[in-house]
């Protein structure tokens, strides 16, 4: 069975309610009239039974029922317009009198229906709404009296309402299918946009957007929330783009200074000096390139999201101390003078990890860019409920315009103006990434011939050994 499309469904299921409302109306209507028919012919009924039971009287010892001149009343001598059908009986059910218009057909009198019910019977296949009561006369029964009124005329009105009711059903149906089917048509014309649109729209074509409708409602929602989206995609793609062509650059540099140097290295023999300071210098290089690796490697874990975090209660003041044991070497050789003031023993609850990257990465930009002979603090506090590490240096500094750029993946600032300094501008990138992960605030200020200082607060969260 084939699919029903999106705007026919929404047409049929409007139908089915619509249909199911109409066919309430409808039923409510009928039985509305019916009741009403039945309930005029009811009344009238039990005025005739009124008049006539004033009409019995004793006269010379005989009880006369009707007179003569209420016998030749239309409705008791015609059978044509709204006949009134009069019956009498004795005690033994015999009829005495009955109306000229019953002719030579009688009314049947129904033991199993009680006096004064009202009920539905058959006269000549006509159908005839009847009553049956007895007759009294100072508390004496005398007999009894059967009235009824035809229901042709009733029953052609039920049946014609019946009819156009019947037959007006599924045409209204019909047209409100094609008339709501119209209206879903218009009212998804941005939904076919949206389809239209999005084919044509590929990784090397991310320009296109969908046009959004007129008015404000949930397609264009729909609509402004696919093109905030496809504006993200394009922005993640740029970016990726961007970081590709970046690192293909940083890799491609150190290699091709390795082998350059090896090449120079073989063109002719050179005494043991030379070779040992080109060996020096690549191995320097190769450290480089292994740094930048492992960088590139940790931040596709980042893009991935594969990096797990293992949170468990971390030594703050053991790890710096690690990471500037690692770090003696460079800080001995430019004579540069560290000084970690910590008050207490502060432990945080967090990642181990990926919070000796971050201390190892703030305080390696310390150390590179600071001044021979310079200063580099580290202080711990707590304040309230959080835990203060502040690490600043007396460096070449920052300049405020490229504060947020240093942030991005492989951005140095002014680094044509450095050379000497070696990096991969994917430290502080890295940082500002762990950081979001691990909950931690950072926050980097840094002026140009002043220095550099970088504040990382942890919050409440963080627990300390019993």
């Amino acid at each position: 069975m084939a699919q029903l499309s999106f705007k026919n469904r929404i047409a049929l299921n409007y139908i089915i309610t619509t249909g199911l409302l109409i066919f309430v109306v409808f039923s409510a209507i009928y039985f509305t009239v019916k009741f009403t028919v039945y309930k005029h012919i009811d009344e009238n009924l039990m005025i005739e039974i009124q008049d006539h039971l004033k009409e019995i009287r004793v006269e010379n010892k005989k009880v006369i029922f009707m007179d003569a001149e209420e016998w030749e009343e239309r409705e008791h001598n015609s059978v044509d317009v709204n006949p009134v059908f009069v019956q009498f009986f004795d005690l033994n059910k015999k009829t005495i009198e009955k109306s000229p218009n019953l002719k030579n057909e009688t009314l049947v009198f129904h033991d199993s229906v009680e006096h004064f019910q009202l009920f539905d019977t058959k006269l000549l296949n006509n159908t005839i709404r009847q009553i049956q009561i007895p007759l009294h006369i100072k508390s004496k029964k005398v007999g009894y009296l059967i009235i009824a009124m035809s229901l042709s005329d009733s029953a052609k009105v039920l049946k014609n309402l019946f009819d156009t009711l019947l037959i007006a059903f599924p045409i209204i149906l019909l047209l409100l299918f094609f008339i709501a089917r119209f209206f879903a048509g218009r009212s998804i014309k941005p939904i076919n946009a949206i389809i239209n649109t999005s084919e044509i729209i590929t990784k090397d074509n991310l320009k296109t957007r969908i046009p959004l409708p007129k008015t404000r409602d949930e397609l264009f929602v729909l609509s402004k929330t696919i093109n905030n989206l496809l504006d993200r995609i394009e922005d993640a793609i740029k970016r990726e783009k961007q970081f590709t062509s970046d690192a293909s650059h940083e890799l491609r540099t150190p290699l091709t200074v390795i082998k350059g140097t090896l090449e120079v290295l073989i063109r002719k023999p050179r005494d043991n000096k030379e070779y040992e300071d080109k060996i020096n210098y690549c191995i320097n290089e190769v450290d480089h390139l292994n740094i930048l690796v492992d960088q590139l490697l940790l931040m596709a874990r980042f893009e991935n999201q594969k990096l797990n975090i293992n949170k468990e209660n971390v030594y703050l003041n053991a790890i710096i101390l690690d990471v500037l044991t690692l770090n003696s070497e460079k800080i001995n050789s430019r004579k540069i003078d560290v000084v970690l003031e910590a008050g207490d023993e502060f432990y945080i609850y967090s990642d181990n990890y990926l919070l000796v990257t971050i201390i190892r990465n703030i305080i390696s930009n310390a150390i590179k860019y600071s001044n021979e002979n310079g200063k580099i603090l580290i202080e711990l506090k707590k304040e309230k409920d959080t835990i203060s590490c502040t690490i600043s240096d007396h460096g070449i500094g920052i300049e405020k315009k490229d504060l947020e750029s240093i942030l991005n993946p492989f951005f140095r600032s002014d680094s044509s103006l450095h050379s000497e300094i070696k990096g991969t501008g994917l430290g502080l990138s890295i940082v500002k990434r762990m950081t979001e992960m691990l909950h931690i605030t950072f926050k980097i200020d840094s002026e140009i011939g002043i220095g550099t200082t970088v504040v990382l607060t942890f919050n409440e969260n963080s627990k300390t050994f019993e």
